[in-house]
């Protein structure tokens, strides 16, 4: 475990500010800037470290905190016994008894900001913070909060972030995804967040869409994709909403799969860029499989499928540019065995869309001649079945996934979000699903599964049953620290916040924004300005405090794309650059607290409900107070009235600078930088 690591599973819920307040700053007036080291010598702890120093003045900084922070009293625990609040509870707290677990609940305060963060991604206002936890209603407070975040315009902005991982929402020069591609994607996706679409219907959509990719989102997942043929295809629909990774299945397993994913056509358009994605009948990636046996089990029928809307007819499909036409194409030489060449007629479309609209729609790929007899797929299950000629293979597949009987869908997703609620799936990873990586608690995985599928794959409606949860609801202060406690879910996991909703949370405590870059050049690229960026649709749209802290790349799909571990580069940020010294300094929030005639312990009351959404304890208070009590000396004996009226602005300035001390020490706590 890194030292950090280590620091924050000791004493996560207690701020570094303890140490740097508790100490009077030396007499002698200090230059400004809130590096480490200014900031430590201001504290009294050296007098010999400098601005050149920040490595040496952290470590000692830290230490004092960690020092510190033992004989705090604990507010981050409820005195109340988990009980069981739901099912959920039911199979987890028995499972914990039989390994002889004792877990704890947390407390008010930090319920109101791991649910706020987890739920939309955001904290809340001081306001909002001090509302929850002044109300008296024990019993029902909870629960009416999850509701409300449930319904926040941030709620679709953040999941909708979770889900541009997945799906790699992602502009990229000169190929694959172009700006108006990657904003239309979103605003599908993120559309169906706020509308709660399905998840049968959304999945359903996505993989049988057809259309422009300027104005039809969806058809955009198979255009997002590194590898377009119809094996690369197949393993991002199994990695997406089958939690499985291709590269552990066998050969014959993958192409059976892939047929389905075989006559899917791309055609550029005549404006830049653009191109639809449509079903080809006359293309054929594998006609060695066309010989295979017919299905010794029929395929399911389309009427079984849960999903609210009907699936359309090919004939409906959104396609804006209809496929060629049989007659008059050229015959193609035979596609490679296996498919290996199935889509480099597709690609070589999309990469040469930049010429002229004449010359590419000239230069557009002769699909191979129609195959007689009917294609033979295999689903993952090893089902076969004869793809009629008259249907889009997608939508035979879409039609198997979606099947209640079938345990894929429903498997994967509550997993998934199980995982990124609860910091680790079930099966661990959850986009890791496999035989020989059982899940930690069968019972658990199969009642979510069926609890989802019963409830009409409502995601909101999965989401209420965890969030409600005893088990959600956990103290983050491990009682047993074995990794049997951790699997089971005996303690809510330390994350450290991902970099979008970290920067976020900087920008929202300071009044401020951020300035983003592209490298895709302009006009043709968005970037938005004073947005949070949890609600940037772009991938490729980033800054380099999201680069630094482990924003995903949304090339592959993969969960473990994200990093959410500290690393030394991060910590130095936050405690030594300009970025966020200027923040602090230049906060129109944060002065308009510092400068008001409130008292002193009003103004720490109001920065711990703003930055870490709690009260702050007496002890803290009166360290804060005491760091500041300095800050504006009475005139010495004798001044003139003269000197003492230049003397209080200087005074007033102090003051504010070390508010500024007390706020950059907040934001550098672990209980600020991590969820717990």
């Amino acid at each position: 475990m890194r030292a950090g690591e280590r620091q924050a599973a000791d004493a996560p819920e207690r701020t570094v500010a303890v140490a740097a307040m508790a100490r009077r700053r030396p007499p002698a007036p200090q230059p400004r800037g809130r590096t480490a080291a200014a900031a430590v010598r201001r504290t009294g702890k050296s007098r010999v470290l400098d601005m050149k120093t920040p490595i040496i003045s952290a470590v000692i900084f830290l230490a004092a905190a960690a020092a510190a922070a033992g004989a705090a009293p604990n507010v981050f625990e409820s005195p109340t016994t988990p009980a069981p609040a739901n099912e959920i509870d039911r199979i987890v707290l028995a499972k914990l008894a039989s390994l002889n677990i004792r877990p704890a609940l947390c407390s008010d305060a930090v319920f109101v900001r791991r649910a706020y963060l987890d739920v939309i991604g955001t904290l809340p206002t001081a306001k909002e913070a001090g509302d929850f936890l002044r109300d008296p209603d024990t019993q029902g407070k909870r629960r009416a909060l999850i509701d409300r975040l449930l319904e926040r315009d941030e709620f679709a902005d953040y999941w909708a972030m979770k889900w541009g991982d997945v799906l790699r929402i992602k502009a990229e020069f000169p190929v694959n995804l172009w700006p108006n591609a990657a904003q239309a994607y979103h605003r599908w996706v993120r559309e169906s967040i706020a509308a709660n679409k399905p998840y049968d219907r959304f999945v359903r959509e996505l993989l049988t869409s057809s259309g422009s990719n300027f104005r039809v989102g969806p058809v955009n997942f198979y255009r997002a994709v590194q590898n377009k043929t119809p094996e690369g295809i197949a393993g991002a629909v199994a990695l997406a909403f089958m939690g499985s990774r291709v590269d552990s299945w066998p050969k014959d397993r993958l192409a059976g799969m892939a047929v389905f994913f075989s006559q899917i056509g791309y055609k550029p358009t005549r404006e830049w860029k653009e191109e639809n994605v449509f079903w080809d009948p006359l293309r054929l990636s594998a006609p060695a499989v066309a010989t295979a046996t017919p299905p010794a089990t029929p395929p399911p029928p389309a009427s079984a499928t849960p999903s609210a809307t009907p699936p359309p007819p090919a004939s409906a499909t959104p396609s804006a540019t209809p496929p060629p036409a049989a007659s008059g194409t050229k015959a193609a030489a035979p596609p490679a065995p296996g498919g290996t060449k199935a889509a480099a007629p597709a690609a070589a479309g999309g990469t040469k869309a930049a010429a002229p609209p004449a010359a590419a729609e000239a230069k557009a790929p002769t699909p191979p001649p129609i195959v007689s007899g009917p294609l033979t797929a295999v689903f993952p299950d090893g089902t076969k079945i004869l793809l009629p000629p008259d249907r889009d293979p997608r939508e035979v597949f879409a039609d198997w996934l979606i099947t209640p009987k079938n345990p894929w869908l429903a498997r994967s997703i509550v997993n998934r979000v199980w995982g990124w609620l609860l910091g680790r799936g079930i099966i661990h990873e959850p986009d890791d699903i496999r035989d020989d990586n059982p899940p930690s608690n069968p019972a658990l995985l199969a009642y979510l599964e069926r609890e989802f599928a019963a409830g009409g794959y409502d995601l909101k409606r999965l989401y209420r049953l965890i969030l409600n949860s005893g088990t959600y609801q956990l103290s983050s202060m491990p009682r047993h620290k074995t990794p049997q406690a951790e699997s089971n879910f005996a303690a809510y996991p330390l994350r450290r916040l991902d970099a979008e909703v970290l920067i976020d949370a900087i920008n929202k405590v300071t009044g401020t924004s951020d300035l983003y870059t592209s490298p895709i050049p302009e006009p043709f690229t968005y970037i938005p300005r004073d947005l949070p960026a949890i609600a940037i649709a772009d991938g490729s749209i980033t800054s380099p405090f999201l680069a630094l802290f482990g924003r995903s790349a949304r090339a592959t799909g993969m969960e473990n794309e994200r990093e959410n571990k500290p690393i030394p580069a991060q910590s130095l940020h936050m405690l030594n650059s300009s970025h966020i010294q200027m923040k602090l300094e230049q906060s129109p929030r944060l002065r308009a607290i510092f400068d008001s005639k409130r008292a002193p312990a009003e103004i720490v009351e109001e920065l711990y409900l703003t930055i870490l959404s709690r009260f702050p304890t007496p002890e803290e208070v009166e360290n804060a107070e005491e760091y500041n009590s300095a800050a504006a000396p009475s005139p010495a004996a004798g001044t003139s009235a003269r000197s003492a009226k230049y003397a209080k602005p200087a005074a007033t300035t102090k003051r504010r600078e070390d508010w500024i001390d007390i706020t950059w020490s907040l934001i550098n706590s672990t209980e600020f930088l991590y969820r717990h």
